[in-house]
């Protein structure tokens, strides 16, 4: 494991504020409820791993890998923190607060976002067949986000920039689009669209 006597210690205590962890291998980790708040975690490994509750205020978790990992009904992710690049993809974050999150070229592939407030940066981020039931994107930069597949149905995405995205095959049944961007906006096969 990478990451030396801070990651043991984060084992130890589940508390690492401010931590140095960059390409720590935290595969599977149980950290629920962890203390992460302005740690650097970017490239480290965190596939599986449990961060359900976990403080994740300031954290860069740039270029990490999170795929399968269950970050459900997380308080508050933080404005500052960095999830750019980030591997994402089956990972649960239902019911999480991501409001102001960096997650810029993000791939979250079938990740489970119903219900989470997201009113985040998402430009040209990978959602394509995400579950995005009943989320809320108002606001949300989604700039050249791939949404091919995903579902939508009944998000809010009033006044979400959606320009140049990819909704082919998406389904939006009930979605709240007032005031959103759809400039160049791919919609071939998108249900519930009125056009």
């Amino acid at each position: 494991m990478n990451g030396g006597r801070e990651a043991f210690w984060l084992q130890i205590s589940n508390k690492c504020p401010n931590c140095n962890l960059s390409d720590a291998r935290l595969s599977s980790a149980y950290l629920v409820n962890a203390d992460l708040s302005g740690a650097n975690l970017s490239g480290a490994n965190l596939s599986n791993a449990f961060l359900t509750n976990a403080n994740l205020s300031r954290t860069n978790l740039s270029d990490a890998n999170l795929s399968g990992a269950s970050l459900s009904y997380l308080p508050f992710f933080g404005r500052s923190a960095n999830l750019s690049g980030a591997y994402l993809i089956r990972t649960n974050l239902s019911g999480a607060n991501l409001s102001g999150v960096n997650f810029t070229h993000a791939r979250l592939n079938n990740a489970r976002l119903g219900g989470a407030t997201l009113d985040a940066n998402l430009e040209d981020a990978d959602l394509s067949g995400a579950d995005l039931r009943g989320a809320y994107q108002g606001g949300a930069n989604l700039k050249g986000a791939n949404l091919k597949g995903a579902d939508l149905r009944g998000a809010d995405l009033s006044g979400a920039n959606l320009s140049g995205a990819n909704l082919r095959g998406a389904n939006l049944r009930g979605a709240n689009l007032t005031g959103t961007d759809l400039t160049d906006t791919y919609i071939q096969g998108a249900i519930g669209l009125k056009k």
